[in-house]
């Protein structure tokens, strides 16, 4: 039996056209892999398998009338915070079980009017609040590259599934990293975009100023296509200026990711480079992030039971709630400092290359690194789009990445530009479990 899930979109869509396998074969193929695997990764919260054979045959009618969309007979999966019609949208929380999606959130149903083939909903980080997605409603994901190690968050099970071959790309969703991270220590490609470039509706809010829907994939024309699906726009011309952050931004790394930065910037040495000075330092973004997302969050779940609240998600809630309102006003200047020092930095021309996180995945823990999101949260804080590649592999053999931030628009952009340094860097592996 063929490897179908290990095939790019590209694969797929030409074995369809082929006649070399009919879709039902590879979802079932997906499924198996789902039952076989999901027991060690926790990935995947609820699986339709009835639905995604439903959505095959109409895939395989299409191919056979000469009719194919974009994405046709291409399996996905989607974070549970993202409505998916008829399945439960609980976003990690056990608060909010048995709570039906009645529709597809708006990228959901670009994805389906593409062709693309749901196969359920995906295990994250309770409520969006986290980088580790150990959640405890329904279980710690695991990393496919050694399942004693996290796979990031919140979209965990988003990583997670892509990177072990129990879809071909996912959805999840950006606060402060939480697309970005997974994809760095899953080893996969991922593209935040900026601020409401692929609509939010159908969105179980953490922050609704930061919050960004993005695509998880094993290559670069994988995120191409389905970020051209969800409306990303079309235009290529990649950025002309390179920046890095300044030392001042006291954010140290671990050996193997320093080592990927320089990589990086050899790759793209023939550009002008320039260093960004920020006025508050990584740790003082970083609370000033935290508190910001988790107040607005506290408010966004009131009308919810906290009985249906871990332990973890009360006491983070309860910390931010606690915050004076001159605090709350000073965690809004960093951020506004931030965000304006950015934009102007960046232009319209501009890319700011930095590490996606200071450290490869971890082992399980329940007292996670707090510099996690140190690089990521600066897209969000400043709209702007972000994206991360695979850049190699640290001692242990754990995937590390870097990161290209961009100006508004600059999506295609970042995908161009990240196409020269993945050739440069050749940083993707799989994991065993994919082989």
């Amino acid at each position: 039996m063929s490897a179908w899930h290990r095939s790019s979109i590209a694969g797929l869509t030409d074995a369809y056209r082929a006649g070399a396998v009919g879709v039902a074969e590879v979802v079932m193929q997906h499924l198996d892999r789902i039952a076989a695997l999901d027991p060690v990764l926790h990935s995947f919260i609820q699986v339709d398998a009835a639905g995604a054979l439903r959505a095959a045959a109409v895939s395989q009618a299409r191919f056979e009338g000469g009719t194919p969309r974009a994405l046709e007979g291409v399996p996905v999966a989607v974070k549970a915070n993202i409505a998916v019609a008829g399945l439960e949208w609980n976003a990690g929380m056990g608060a909010r079980r048995g709570v039906i999606a009645p529709d597809d959130a708006t990228a959901v149903a670009a994805l389906r009017g593409a062709g693309a083939i749901v196969l359920g909903t995906l295990n994250m980080h309770e409520a969006a609040l986290g980088a580790t997605s150990d959640n405890p409603f329904f279980g710690r994901v695991a990393n496919p590259h050694d399942p004693a190690r996290t796979p990031g968050g919140s979209s965990g099970g988003s990583a997670a599934a892509v990177a072990a071959g129990l879809c071909t790309v996912s959805l999840g969703t950006d606060t402060m990293g939480s697309v970005r991270i997974p994809a760095a220590y899953c080893g996969l490609y991922t593209l935040k975009p900026g601020a409401g470039v692929i609509s939010d509706a159908g969105l179980v809010p953490a922050s609704r100023a930061l919050d960004a829907i993005g695509p998880l994939a094993r290559s670069l024309d994988d995120l191409a296509a389905v970020s051209a699906v969800l409306g990303v726009d079309a235009r290529a011309s990649a950025p002309v200026r390179l920046l890095t952050l300044e030392p001042a931004y006291g954010l140290a790394c671990e050996p193997a990711i320093d080592a990927a930065l320089m990589a990086a910037l050899r790759a793209l040495a023939p550009m002008p480079c320039a260093a960004v000075r920020l006025a508050d330092d990584a740790a003082a973004v970083g609370v000033a992030g935290f508190v910001t997302v988790a107040r607005e969050l506290g408010g966004h779940l009131a009308g919810l039971s906290p009985e249906g609240f871990s332990k973890e998600l009360r006491f983070l809630l309860g910390y931010a709630a606690a915050r004076t309102q001159a605090e709350a006003e000073a965690a809004q200047a960093v951020l506004a400092r931030t965000a304006a020092t950015l934009r102007a930095a960046i232009g319209s021309d501009g890319v700011l290359l930095t590490p996606t996180a200071p450290q490869v995945a971890f082992a399980h823990t329940p007292r996670p690194p707090v510099t996690q999101a140190g690089f990521t949260a600066l897209a969000n804080i400043a709209g702007l789009p972000a994206l991360t590649l695979p850049a190699g592999q640290d001692r242990d053999g754990m995937p590390v990445a870097v990161q290209l931030i961009g100006a508004p628009g600059s999506e295609r952009g970042l995908i161009a530009l990240a196409r020269r340094l993945d050739t440069a860097l050749q940083g993707y592996f799989p994991p065993d479990m994919l082989l």
